[in-house]
């Protein structure tokens, strides 16, 4: 067998409709394009998704869809009735103990406390952020409370230029965090 004796399947092959060739090929004259009008010109046509000059849906999506914002930052949020059920009188209640308490999953990510539930306990509770009614009840029942601070880490760092000094003692405080 040689090249030149290779042959498509029989029906795999369709020979090309040769338009505008004259009218006895039944094609003829308008080459099935109609007669006048936009679809009859050459380029005429417009592109896959043109919806007759309304904006096409593919360029509409980014609208629906909403954006996302690279600088939301996630809090793991705890409930003060948790804390009532998990921690005992003068616990001090840190990211670290909630994460071994199994309240939150990562002692890194920050972490939030709300106001559903009571509390009773006095307790020193260290947090990155409270609500308004969770700091009321922890004071309430006799604890402190110690907001801690964020660290700025991801697309905020870029943006967020920290100047130097900033820089290198954020870099240190990581550095021996790690070493621990």
């Amino acid at each position: 067998m040689k090249l030149n004796d290779l042959r498509p399947n029989a029906g795999a092959t369709k020979k090309r409709k040769r338009v505008g060739r004259g009218i006895a090929a039944g094609q003829g004259k308008t080459a099935g394009r109609g007669t006048k009008g936009q679809g009859a010109r050459k380029g005429g046509k417009k592109g896959p998704y043109f919806e007759g000059g309304q904006l096409p849906l593919v360029r509409r999506l980014p609208f629906k869809r909403g954006f996302t914002n690279i600088f939301r930052i996630e809090y793991q949020e705890v409930n003060v009735d948790q804390l009532e059920d998990r921690f005992k009188k003068k616990d001090e209640v840190t990211p670290e103990t909630l994460a071994a308490a199994g309240l939150i999953r990562d002692a890194e990510k920050p972490v939030k406390i709300l106001g559903r539930g009571e509390l009773k306990k006095a307790l020193t509770v260290q947090a990155h952020g409270f609500t308004g009614s969770a700091r009321e009840k922890i004071e309430g029942a006799g604890g402190s409370l110690q907001t801690l601070a964020l660290e700025v880490t991801g697309a905020r760092a870029t943006v967020k230029k920290l100047r130097k000094e900033q820089l290198v003692a954020l870099r240190a405080a990581r550095a021996n965090a790690d070493s621990k």
